[in-house]
C-alpha cells in the first residue's frame, strides 16, 4: 500500500483482522459486499444462505447475528431478517402463494397484514377464508384442496385475542398446510409458536425486540430448513433483507428484552384493572383480565399477557378523539413496543384500510383506543390516563 499514490490509498483502506481477542458486542459490518481471493468460493457462495458472505442483499455478519439470535430464541433452525415487519410478512406470503391458492386466516388481524392479503386476492386470484382464531373445527371446515397456508397471530392486534396455537396448528400440520404465526405482541419470551408445531414465525422487530422506537425491521423464523431456503431465495430477489445498522440496534435492544417485557406486562395489568372500573370505559381488551374471552387460553399458552391492550370508550369516536388529545405523558403515535407509552385510534390509523364491516368483524369500534404501554412508573401512567378520561 505504501507504494500507491495517495488518491488510490484513500480508496483501498486497510482491513484489520482480530487475533487473540474478541469484541464484546457484535460489530457493525457496514459494507455492501465482501471480497474473495478464490473465484470458485465466490461463485459457490452466491447461491447459498449459509455460504461465505458475498453481498449485503443476501446477508451480512451483523444481520446473520440477529438471525441466529432470534432463531435461537424461537427454537427455529434458521431466520431471514428483513427491512420491516411487513417485509417479513410479504416475503413469506409471496414466496409460498401462487395464483389459485387458498389461504385461511384468523378474523382479527393487523390491518397491514389484512391489506396485503386483500391485495393478493385482487391481483393474483388468491382466495381467503377468515375463521375465529380459537376454533380448530372452523379451520378444518374451511380447508380446501387448494389451501396451502394458515395465518395466525399469537396475540391479535388490537383486540388482543389469543390464538389456539396447539389446536389450530395441529389441524394445519395434519392436513399438510404451512402455518405462519405473527408473534410480535408476545415475543419469544411469552410464547414460542414453533413449540406448538408452527412452521414459520414472523416478527416486526421494530416493536419489542428492538424496543427503543429507533429502528424499523422484521424477521421470519423457520422450523424447517427447506422452507427457509425457499423463502430466503425469494427474499433476496425481492430485496427485503435487513441492513446492518438496524440489525445492530435490534441486537442491542434484545439484550434488555426480558427486563422490559416484565415491566410492560405489569404496567398493562395495573392499567387495565383500573380502566375496567372506570365509568367512562365500556370494555377493556387484555387477555390477562378474567373478563377477556382469551383469558383461559392465555393462561395455558402465555407466560405473560403482553404490553398492548385496547379499550372502548362509552362515548364512541368523539370520546376517543378527546381522550387522545388530552393525554400528556402518553404519546399519540403509531407503532408499539418501545419504552414510552403510545396511544392510537385503530379505526383511523393501523386499520384504516378496512371497511366498516371488516372493522366490525375484527371487533374494532369507533370508540376503540389502543394503548401500547411503556415502562414508565405505573402511577404516573394512571394519573395521565385518568385525567384524560375526565
Amino acid at each position: 500500500m505504501s507504494e500507491l499514490r495517495p488518491d488510490t490509498r484513500t480508496v483501498h483502506l486497510p482491513r484489520p483482522t482480530i487475533e487473540g481477542s474478541h469484541p464484546i458486542t457484535v460489530p457493525i459490518y457496514q459494507t455492501s459486499g465482501f471480497t474473495f481471493d478464490d473465484p470458485a468460493l465466490m461463485a459457490e457462495s452466491m447461491g447459498s444462505p449459509d455460504g461465505a458472505y458475498v453481498y449485503g442483499r443476501y446477508t451480512n455478519p451483523t444481520v446473520r447475528s440477529l438471525e441466529l439470535t432470534v432463531s435461537g430464541l424461537e427454537g427455529g433452525v434458521a431466520a431471514h431478517a428483513t427491512g420491516s415487519g411487513m417485509g417479513a410478512i410479504n416475503t413469506v406470503l409471496l414466496a409460498l402463494l401462487k395464483p389459485g391458492d387458498h389461504l385461511v386466516a384468523q378474523r382479527s388481524l393487523y390491518g397491514g397484514t389484512e391489506a396485503s392479503i386483500k391485495d393478493l386476492v385482487d391481483r393474483f386470484g388468491i382466495t381467503v377464508t377468515y375463521v375465529p382464531e380459537n376454533d380448530p373445527a372452523a379451520l378444518r371446515a374451511a380447508v380446501r384442496p387448494e389451501t396451502v397456508l394458515v395465518y395466525l397471530e399469537t396475540i391479535s392486534n388490537p383486540m388482543t385475542l389469543v390464538a389456539d396455537l396447539p389446536g389450530m396448528v395441529a389441524v394445519a400440520r395434519e392436513l399438510g398446510i404451512v402455518s405462519v404465526v405473527d408473534n410480535t405482541f408476545a415475543t419469544p419470551l411469552l410464547c414460542r409458536p414453533i413449540e406448538y408445531g408452527a412452521d414459520i414465525v414472523v416478527h416486526s422487530t421494530t416493536k419489542y425486540l428492538a424496543g427503543h422506537t429507533d429502528v424499523v425491521g422484521g424477521i421470519s423464523v423457520f422450523a424447517d430448513d427447506a422452507l427457509y431456503r425457499k423463502v430466503w431465495h425469494h427474499g433476496i430477489g425481492l430485496g427485503t433483507t435487513a441492513e446492518p445498522f438496524s440489525s445492530w440496534l435490534t441486537l442491542r435492544g434484545i439484550q434488555t428484552l426480558a427486563l422490559r417485557m416484565e415491566r410492560h406486562c405489569s404496567n398493562a395489568a395495573y392499567l387495565t384493572s383500573r380502566l375496567a372500573e372506570h365509568p367512562a370505559v365500556a370494555a377493556v381488551h387484555w387477555p390477562g383480565l378474567a373478563s377477556h374471552p382469551s383469558y383461559e387460553l392465555a393462561g395455558r399458552l402465555l407466560s405473560g399477557c403482553g404490553g398492548v391492550f385496547s379499550f372502548d370508550l362509552a362515548g364512541g369516536r368523539a370520546a376517543g378523539e378527546k381522550f387522545m388529545a388530552a393525554v400528556r405523558l402518553a404519546l399519540l403515535a403509531p407503532s408499539l413496543g418501545g419504552v414510552e407509552t403510545l396511544v392510537l385510534h385503530p379505526a383511523t390509523t393501523s386499520h384504516r384500510s378496512l371497511t366498516p364491516e371488516e372493522l366490525a368483524r375484527s371487533g374494532i369500534g369507533e370508540g376503540t383506543v389502543r394503548v401500547a404501554v411503556g415502562i414508565e412508573n405505573p402511577e404516573d401512567l394512571w394519573a395521565d390516563v385518568s385525567q384524560a378520561l375526565s
